[in-house]
């Protein structure tokens, strides 16, 4: 194998040279690009934008939440009379808000940004890649990604506005809705097809591409976590993919693989071919949706455990127990079932997925004990999601068990525990993420005062969003009520969510410093060549790193993570350094 990869090493320089004498023109090296750091920009822009625009509906949705029934005030009126009748929200535009917040999020926001941008970017430089194994197919990937995004927001101008049967788009209902859940079918498929296509891409060049003295063992925990992630996309992602497929079939083509025979929608039969059942839908559905909350967090984990090795200036402690965790996770997050004779057995499973999420959490914690920590800001986002990640996942066990989940179940428990894993928990790593490798892709060094003004003002509003669903969901508040206050209990809770949508709009103001800072930086003057003083093999590519990201094919000598070892002159000693 190394010998087929100095080969290919050899090659890509030879095809380099040969191309290097031409420019490309503006479309094809900014558009149409095939160079993965140009494709990875692409995604994160792109994601940040959808993520931008997700976080823009749950605001609005938030205040029918806090003041139901009355009318917003100037935004209200521009959203037109179908949505906002007078100002005031439409229940079925509230329905539309919460199922496109959920999919824009998760599968145009946090997917793309973990795997698509981060991924695309990042691996290839740590593995000492000149490029992803198949350029092509990773601009496809991207190609697919974009219009699918797009496809998605233009289901709000449908006829009856957007998808408006829950992220979920349960059937018999979503196989019955307005033209909006059309759009989110096709939209989906597009979305899969992207993620598929990237996840194969990884798979090879983690596998093939690797620079010469580079093991497995070697490899950062990033890449490790991405190529983990990698495998959960691209055997979770077809079962929905098909079940897509099948719903546009049920609600185009008269078949009833989702919809059941003796069906009565405003008192009048349904006539279908057969009897169909809109459980299959959910055991498609959720094969994918449960290890897509590991293919969140798989990333942001990786992410952390770059920043944490950086910051504390020693190796991280239990690296290959990290790896086997993580490999252990991405096995176990497919067991999940439905039904009351499996509920004791996935139960058992449920509570022991929950094992290599201590793990990877204890050896992160075990990182920071001794270290040397610099409180940069990429390394505050990085220690606080241990514990916003923590209360996420032990919140979560309740709802494992068959016994409490019949109480918590479909409250906004639920949604406090779930977001606590995917906002404070992935946002804040992707943050930190983005703090740490914008010198790697820009040059520049983003301002550390602006981040800090970031990082603490979001803390504590991202946990005053959240903290309070959980009293709510204890009190027994459903979470898909329009008007939470015409149920006595709701009216019981109803100041929590007032306190909740005002921490929600706080939490968009402390996004300002932050978009400031993004754009302002690409002004300051140039940043040292390796800012963080970090060891792993991105920092031997120059930066930004030029077509082909290496000067010289780079070789691996030793483990990612050497800091702070006796007897050496410095407190960081690369993977690309020859023994001093």
């Amino acid at each position: 194998m190394s010998a087929s990869k100095t080969h290919g090493h050899a090659a890509q320089s030879g095809h380099d040279a040969a191309h290097g004498h031409h420019e490309l023109p503006f479309w094809r090296k900014y558009i149409f690009s095939v160079d993965h750091k140009v494709i990875g920009v692409q995604y994160g822009v792109t994601a940040l934008v959808f993520l931008f625009f997700g976080f823009s509906l749950m605001m609005l949705l938030r205040w029918q939440l806090a003041y139901p029934g009355q009318p917003l005030p100037v935004i209200g009126k521009l959203l037109g009379e179908n949505a906002m009748p007078g100002g005031v929200m439409a229940p079925e535009f509230y329905n539309q808000l919460g199922a496109m917040h959920g999919t824009i999020m998760v599968f145009m926001g946090i997917v793309p940004l973990a795997v698509g941008a981060f991924g695309n970017y990042v691996v290839p430089l740590q593995i000492g890649a000149p490029d992803m194994a198949f350029p092509r197919i990773n601009m496809v990937s991207y190609w697919a990604f974009l219009p699918g995004g797009l496809l998605m927001l233009a289901g709000f101008f449908a006829p009856g506005g957007a998808a408006n049967s829950g992220w979920t788009s349960y059937p018999p209902l979503s196989d019955i809705a307005t033209t909006g859940q059309t759009i989110w079918l096709l939209a989906m498929v597009l979305l899969i097809t992207s993620s598929l296509l990237g996840s194969i891409n990884f798979i090879v060049t983690i596998v093939q591409l690797r620079a010469k003295g580079l093991t497995f063992y070697r490899l950062p925990f990033f890449v490790h976590a991405q190529f983990v992630t990698s495998f959960l996309l691209l055997l979770a992602f077809p079962p929905l993919e098909a079940a897509a497929v099948m719903q546009l079939m049920d609600r185009l083509a008269a078949t009833s693989f989702f919809l059941p025979s003796g069906l009565v929608i405003s008192g009048e039969p349904l006539r279908v071919a057969g009897g169909g059942s809109p459980l299959l839908w959910q055991h498609l559905f959720w094969f994918l949706a449960h290890p897509e909350v590991y293919v969140l967090i798989l990333p942001a984990m990786g992410i952390i455990g770059e920043v944490i090795a950086n910051n504390t200036r020693k190796p991280l402690w239990g690296y290959r127990l990290l790896v086997y965790s993580a490999i252990f996770l991405g096995f176990m997050s497919f067991m999940t079932g439905i039904g009351t004779t499996m509920s004791t057995f996935f139960q058992t499973t449920t509570m022991i997925i929950s094992i290599p999420s201590v793990v990877i959490l204890t050896c992160f914690i075990m990182s920071l004990y001794g270290g040397a920590i610099r409180y940069t800001v990429p390394m505050l986002f990085a220690v606080a999601f241990l514990p916003m990640f923590a209360i996420g996942g032990l919140t979560g066990l309740p709802l494992g068990l068959t016994a409490s989940d019949i109480y918590l179940h479909d409250t906004f428990y639920v949604i406090g525990h779930f977001h606590y894993v995917v906002a404070p928990g992935t946002i804040f790593a992707l943050f930190a993420g983005i703090y740490y490798w914008y010198p790697k892709v820009t040059g520049k060094q983003m301002n550390q005062t602006l981040g800090k003004i970031h990082f603490w003002l979001s803390f504590v509003c991202i946990n005053g969003v959240f903290m309070p669903m959980f009293w709510q969901g204890m009190a027994g508040l459903s979470r898909r009520l329009y008007d939470p206050t015409i149920y006595a209990h709701g009216r019981a809770v109803q100041s929590l969510n007032v306190l909740i949508s005002w921490s929600a709009w706080g939490l968009a103001i402390a996004q300002l410093p932050f978009i400031w800072n993004f754009f302002a930086s690409l002004r300051h003057p140039k940043a040292a060549e390796n800012p963080w003083q970090a060891t792993t093999l991105e920092w031997a590519a120059p930066s930004p790193p030029p077509h082909g990201n290496f000067v010289t094919p780079p070789v691996v000598y030793r483990d990612p993570y050497e800091y702070s070892e006796p007897g050496r002159s410095s407190d960081f000693h690369p993977q690309f350094a020859r023994e001093a």
